[in-house]
């Protein structure tokens, strides 16, 4: 029995009916041209083979005298956390997202290992896909993203385990100057003390010189009250869309910006087109909170700081927009470059210890921590293949919190970049139309910078990947694809 780190413990003591705490990840898959039509029977049964199960996917959460340990479940079911769904024919993109859209509002049973994996069959051109979500204790979406690459192959003969049989790569050995044992322990303790306690006064300091911020410095409960600022319920919608990183990259070259800031600056314009068109925009900038990664080599589970940015959606310029983002940004990275890992963490960590008296409170509505997330999370550059059938479309299905109703998440894939939009849908309304505002951001974004006496680092714009989603009011885009697959009609509702 294991005790939880606190960073990981404490997404079992937020979740609440109305608040899930996994993330999740819906994969589209072209199975082999040679496949035949029980190519999925033979994949399911392949699968269903593996029934040892490795750690962390064969852990239940227990409580202990207070305090939440990982417990090997020693009467593991495979057939529960495995499931096979079909849609009904013809297998249209809306049936899907449908299905994922409940699914993602469900809660993970705490007497199991925390985790389910879908394999939905019926999509056009014997396409299928993968939902597979896994509870935010047991890894965050850093780690997800890389242990979901390393179970898929670059090559399409190489067939391998399935998530929770693979033999993943082993953590790199403790430092050097780790000592060993009773006393090795305590020294160790000190000295994480001594970088942790910096983190802790930094992050006090920062709370309670809130209101003193000054020039293009982002802080705590600086947030202006926002229509994403709300209670939310057990629902969900989603909506997603993917871009060429290349198409990114070029914006960032010539403005001089981070692919990074490129995305915090389509979603700032995105989100002042859906406020304006829902009359709500704040008269104050939003505030985006954007996790940081901190892993090393030795480092699994939750290893997450964060950093504050400034949308700009009170300044109709794009370009004006994106150079007060990136001022804002440069400031906090700056700042946390300065920092060690554990003394970022502890950072980050304090800076939220007024969110729960807001939230219990309701405070959060007039006085959010801040207005969005935003999380950009790498991906892989090679193209994968799970049993031969190539993996064509990677979207993220993240979490939205109370008085946190949207929740943007971008996954890089190849070379495009996937915007996931997870919100409540009771308290988001018309959440599909973001995809029409994100792709608006994007060109306005080009033609301030572009038309400024700058060219394009690229001869043409790459065309966009062809899969739109969102759920209950769903939308398909598409490019022409190969002859072997199937089109699907495109459809539009607003």
């Amino acid at each position: 029995m294991k005790p939880l780190p606190p960073a990981d413990a404490m997404f079992l003591l937020m979740e609440t009916r109305n608040q899930p705490m996994h993330v999740a990840g819906l994969n589209i898959f072209t199975p082999p041209a040679r496949g035949g039509e029980d190519y999925l029977e033979k994949v399911e049964a392949k699968w269903r083979s593996y029934t040892k199960v490795l750690p962390p996917f064969n852990q239940r959460p227990v409580l202990r005298m207070g305090i939440w340990c990982w417990e090997e479940d020693r009467d593991f079911e495979l057939d529960y956390h495995l499931r096979r769904l079909a849609l009904p024919k013809p297998g249209r993109i809306r049936e899907l997202l449908a299905i994922v859209a409940r699914l993602h509002g469900n809660l993970l049973d705490r007497n199991r290992p925390l985790w389910e994996t879908y394999i939905i069959e019926g999509l056009p051109g014997g396409r299928f896909a993968i939902y597979c979500k896994i509870h935010h204790a047991l890894i965050d979406g850093v780690t997800g993203n890389k242990m979901m690459a390393q179970s898929l192959a670059t090559d399409a003969k190489d067939n391998r385990a399935p998530l929770w049989a693979f033999e993943f790569p082993k953590r790199a050995a403790k430092p050097r100057g780790a000592a060993p044992g009773l006393i090795g322990g305590v020294i160790n303790a000190v000295r994480a003390g001594k970088e942790i306690l910096p983190g802790i006064g930094s992050g006090l300091w920062d709370v309670v010189r809130s209101s003193q911020a000054h020039g293009d410095e982002v802080l705590p409960l600086q947030a202006p009250p926002s229509l994403f600022n709300v209670d939310i319920s057990a629902s969900r919608r989603f909506a997603a869309q993917s871009y060429s990183l290349k198409r990114l990259k070029a914006l960032g070259e010539v403005s001089g910006a981070t692919v990074n800031d490129i995305t915090l600056a389509i979603c700032a314009g995105a989100l002042r087109k859906y406020l304006l068109a829902q009359d709500a925009l704040p008269k104050k900038p939003l505030i985006a909170m954007v996790p940081v990664s901190l892993h090393d080599a030795t480092t699994h589970g939750n290893q997450v700081g964060m950093l504050l940015a400034n949308l700009g959606t009170n300044v109709a310029d794009p370009v004006k927009r994106l150079d007060g983002i990136v001022k804002s940004t440069t400031i906090a990275k700056n700042r946390l470059m300065k920092m060690s890992r554990l003394e970022k963490m502890a950072h980050s960590l304090v800076m939220m210890v007024p969110a729960a008296p807001l939230m219990i409170t309701g405070g959060a509505r007039k006085r959010p921590m801040f207005n969005v997330v935003i999380s950009n999370v790498p991906g892989p550059k090679d193209t994968l293949y799970l049993n031969g059938a190539q993996l064509d479309e990677v979207y993220p299905v993240s979490i939205p919190t109370a008085y946190m109703a949207l929740n943007i998440t971008i996954t890089g894939y190849g070379d495009t970049l996937g915007f996931g939009y997870t919100a409540c849908r009771r308290s988001v309304p018309n959440l599909q139309r973001m995809l029409d505002y994100t792709d608006e951001s994007i060109a306005e974004l080009e033609s301030a910078v572009y038309g400024r006496g700058k060219t394009s680092t690229t001869s043409s714009k790459p065309k966009k990947v062809p899969v739109l989603i969102k759920a209950k009011a769903v939308a398909v885009k598409k490019v022409a694809k190969p002859a072997t697959r199937a089109k699907v009609k495109p459809t539009r509702k607003k």
